[in-house]
């Protein structure tokens, strides 16, 4: 009976493990003081990696516990943008440093640097397509790319036609079309979206209808549907793309009381993830700073 009894029990507890684990699963991740978080990239087994706009420091957090440290220390200048590809490495932009470094996700140790520009520049969001990773760089009109095996040399692609560089933050957050024959970008200050020839720089205007998203950061492109931070705005356009990307219809967005400026997103599971930049906070050393978790 006793043995009978307790067989109940463990069976029991191993069907409402899993969904007990979902049910607890935290909602807004704490980060470090001080931290002043802007990019993240997710990787397998819901590990989140944030990248600091104070020190460059990369910090990894599991999703399921909230729990996390810092893997890489930075070099003093700031990790903004940062993706995450399927061997572990983390390409990450490095802000007014104007360069890019490869990270190992799971050591920390930095596997290459590369200089992106010598003058002052602001190289800000970073996409990998095409056995490269793509840098924008929001002083001036033109994108990095960086081959993905890390040999052979930087290519700089200067921005030409519809698109105006002008006071402010210019191009930002970077992806493809919906069909992976061209790149996205979101010019902040301007709140529009280009189509990018990635062979020639070419750039054309998405059609929104109209619409603005202006001061459009992070950018995550899932089949048809565009998701665009609106940083200051404390918000995501969600933006319904045509398969060559060349129009778009914002169909909603996305507000939450916990958002503090977030600047950029990633997707795990059925939630989106986004680091509040907190740029209105003046930062110090005891600044708190989280990551917080919605439902699209």
């Amino acid at each position: 009976m006793r043995a009978a009894i307790l067989m109940t029990a463990v069976c029991a507890l191993l069907v409402a493990t899993p969904a007990q684990a979902v049910a607890i699963r935290p909602d807004t991740i704490a980060l470090p003081n001080g931290f002043q978080p802007e990019g993240i990239a997710i990787g397998s087994r819901h590990a989140a990696y944030f990248g600091s706009r104070a020190t460059g420091d990369i910090y990894r957090a599991d999703l399921r516990t909230g729990e996390g440290r810092v893997i890489s220390k930075g070099p003093g200048t700031a990790s903004l943008g940062i993706k995450v590809d399927r061997r572990g490495r983390l390409f990450v932009a490095g802000g007014l440093g104007g360069d890019a470094r490869v990270v190992d996700s799971r050591t920390g140790a930095v596997l290459k640097s590369f200089t992106l520009a010598t003058a002052p520049s602001l190289v800000n969001d970073v996409f990998l397509a095409w056995d490269a990773a793509w840098f924008t760089d929001s002083t001036n009109p033109v994108l990095y790319k960086v081959p993905a095996d890390l040999r052979g040399e930087v290519t700089r692609l200067p921005l030409t036609g519809a698109i105006r560089y002008g006071t402010g933050i210019n191009a930002n957050g970077i992806t493809t079309t919906p069909d992976r024959r061209s790149l996205l970008i979101v010019q902040s200050n301007t709140g529009k979206l280009f189509k990018v020839n990635a062979d020639t720089g070419a750039t054309t205007e998405v059609d929104l209808g109209g619409e603005s998203v202006a001061n459009g950061d992070g950018l995550l492109l899932e089949g048809r549907t565009l998701y665009v931070v609106q940083n200051r705005l404390n918000a995501i356009a969600v933006v319904r793309l045509t398969a060559d990307g060349s129009k778009g219809r914002v169909t909603k967005r996305i507000t939450d009381p916990r958002f503090d400026i977030p600047a950029t997103v990633a997707r795990d599971g059925d939630r989106l993830y986004l680091p509040n930049a907190r740029f209105s906070t003046p930062p110090t050393p005891d600044t708190t700073y989280s990551a917080v978790a919605v439902r699209p």
